[in-house]
């Protein structure tokens, strides 16, 4: 679990860059300004927010903490920002719904089987879900050479006895997610899976779903089905940002999938501006990958993003201490992004400009 959480693809190098690539911007620092009415609040995808931040999708969230998507979607509820559950997530998207009273989010892959596809978008609209992020960077798998080598991805019988030795080296996780929180139930995908209670059951129908052959052609079918916000996330250059555009998207995500699909591509960070630069005055454009802090955020907003979103850094909250964990780091989030507009002289969000950011 920890590999899977911290690990990227091949030699890791995409998975470094998106956080050490943030130390190659600089925030202008202004005084003599007052800042006494700072407002981190914002819209993102037509809904308020208390900051521009949203918890991205994580899959099998639920595998780190006890039905760990129900706590992050409470945590980030009780936040005021989006949360985003996976189509690979353990908790159904019903079961998320009952837990929250705000509109959340829903990641979808393009599966083989489309109308698999029609019956999840049908689902999570029924579930009162407003926004679709579209994940588009993954026609096939990245390799992810940890998962590999700790077995997580093998079968065989040495792979089941070091599993084996892991779990019982965890006899609290054993109880209180393994058995408590019974994780290996696929929600939005238990009626497809053949063995819910099986990892590479669940692992050998997902790698089938994969489609290569998905075109723009089919994101303006998805368009034609769903009647909410479309966010397309797996965009890293300004060709594909305009295409998303043009296909009918609300906006996009400049994401390079925290790292762990093609290794050796630019950092999300490094890209923003240009895909900000191309379809930032016709649609809403969001970035993740290497975002640890609140001025993270800052930089983020400052080079033209709406929004980001974490993943690792809620998921390890989550697996360390639970919903009180990741409560206290949003209260860390949203108070360094109020400190840094503080400090760079700016009251509201939308004060946040290219102005106030400089590249090394």
């Amino acid at each position: 679990m920890f590999d899977y959480i911290d690990g990227g693809a091949n030699e890791e190098d995409t998975l470094a860059a998106n956080v050490s690539d943030f130390r190659r911007f600089r925030l202008k620092q202004r005084v003599m300004c007052d800042v006494s009415d700072i407002d981190t609040g914002t819209v993102l995808c037509g809904q308020p927010a208390a900051m521009p931040l949203a918890l991205a999708p994580i899959g099998i969230a639920g595998m780190m903490a006890r039905r760990g998507e129900v706590q992050a979607a409470r945590a980030a509820g009780a936040a005021g920002i989006p949360f985003t559950t996976s189509t690979v997530g353990i908790c159904p998207l019903e079961e998320v719904q009952a837990a929250i009273e705000a509109p959340f989010w829903f990641q979808l892959y393009m599966l083989r089987d489309r109308g698999l596809v029609a019956a999840l978008l049908e689902r999570a609209q029924a579930a009162g879900c407003e926004t679709l992020v579209f994940t588009v960077d993954l026609a096939v798998a990245g390799l992810r050479h940890r998962d590999w080598r700790n077995g997580m991805m093998d079968s065989g019988l040495a792979a089941a006895l070091t599993k084996a030795w892991q779990m019982a080296a965890h006899p609290r996780w054993i109880f209180d997610v393994g058995l408590k929180g019974k994780p290996l139930i696929f929600g939005n995908l238990r009626e497809v899976v053949s063995d819910t209670n099986s990892l590479n059951s669940f692992k050998t129908f997902v790698d089938s779903q994969f489609d290569p052959t998905v075109t723009w052609k089919d994101i303006a079918w998805l368009r034609s089905l769903w009647k909410g916000k479309i966010l397309i996330k797996g965009v890293m250059t300004d060709e594909d940002a305009r295409s998303a555009t043009d296909v009918g998207a609300d906006g996009v995500i400049v994401s390079n999938h925290g790292g762990r699909q093609l290794d050796g591509v630019a950092s999300s960070i490094v890209k923003l501006p240009e895909v900000a630069a191309a379809v930032g005055d016709r649609v809403e454009v969001y970035m993740d990958g290497g975002v640890r802090s609140g001025v993270d955020v800052v930089k983020a907003v400052a080079l033209g993003a709406r929004s980001v979103l974490i993943g690792r850094p809620w998921v390890w909250a989550i697996a360390g201490r639970g919903e009180q964990g990741l409560s206290d780091l949003l209260a860390v989030f949203q108070r360094e992004i109020a400190v840094a507009m503080a400090l760079m002289g700016v009251n509201r969000i939308e004060d946040i400009t290219s102005d106030l950011i400089e590249s090394q």
